[in-house]
């Protein structure tokens, strides 16, 4: 398990300039290697039996799809913990930006910690980096994950299978909606180890007359045969 943010490849190691263009141009950039495969099968292990999660939710019993995923409980592990702190200060520029361009007054500290003191000063204190669980025929529906009134609009999830060897189908899919057009679908390709960045609900975009606003969802296609798991870093805690 990582003990420190500076094992971790994005702390030091991701080209964060080309990241920043892609989340403006698309809403969301590929980590490349942003866990070792050993790490992905040390985090995919903790899904057994353990007291290191606060909540298990089955997707078919709220609609949500099928499948099944756990929220992590306070202490985090070692590496969520550290996903979490080593992501959130790269991030927290191009939330900023964000918010500035799409005139929405809220600004996020550079600290995570300190943006944290927010969310539990609102009453959201409860963690919510969870690890999902995918078996043959499952699938998550097109969602967003907001939790409550204070949002940090950039989210991460870290693919911890291999597709093809480990399993088939269940691509990660988004879709973005402009205004008055229809919603077009993305499928972004990742490998075991790959993090994602996305957007958790409305990222700018630059028209000819100045910025308006995208919406964004995210869901996961049905799985064909195998086991997939996912980690999801969330920088928000929930109410």
């Amino acid at each position: 398990m990582i003990q420190n943010e500076d094992e971790i490849p994005a702390a030091t190691g991701l080209d964060w300039p080309e990241i920043a263009v892609q989340l403006d141009r698309e809403g969301w950039a590929v980590l490349p290697g942003l866990l070792s495969h050993a790490q992905c099968d040390a985090v995919s292990r903790l899904y057994g039996p353990t007291d290191m999660f606060r909540s298990q939710v089955h997707m078919a019993r709220h609609g949500f799809g099928q499948g099944e995923y756990r929220y992590f409980a306070y202490p985090l592990p070692d590496v969520v913990q550290s996903l979490r702190t080593a992501l959130y200060p790269r991030l927290a520029p191009i939330a900023n930006r964000w918010h500035e361009r799409m005139d929405m007054p809220v600004r996020f500290p550079v600290d995570h910690a300190a943006f944290l003191d927010r969310c539990h000063a609102a009453g959201q204190r409860r963690p919510t980096p969870l690890l999902l669980q995918y078996g043959p025929g499952d699938y998550n529906c097109l969602h967003q994950d907001l939790y409550g009134e204070h949002v940090f609009p950039l989210q991460v999830a870290v693919l911890l299978s291999q597709p093809g060897a480990d399993f088939t189908g269940g691509e990660l899919v988004l879709t973005e909606q402009r205004p008055r057009m229809q919603s077009r679908p993305i499928v972004v390709p990742l490998a075991k180890g790959d993090g994602v960045v996305f957007a958790v609900n409305q990222r700018p975009q630059r028209g000819s007359r100045g910025d308006y606003r995208v919406t964004m969802r995210h869901g996961v296609s049905r799985l064909r045969a195998g086991r997939r798991h996912v980690l999801g870093v969330i920088f928000h805690d929930a109410a």
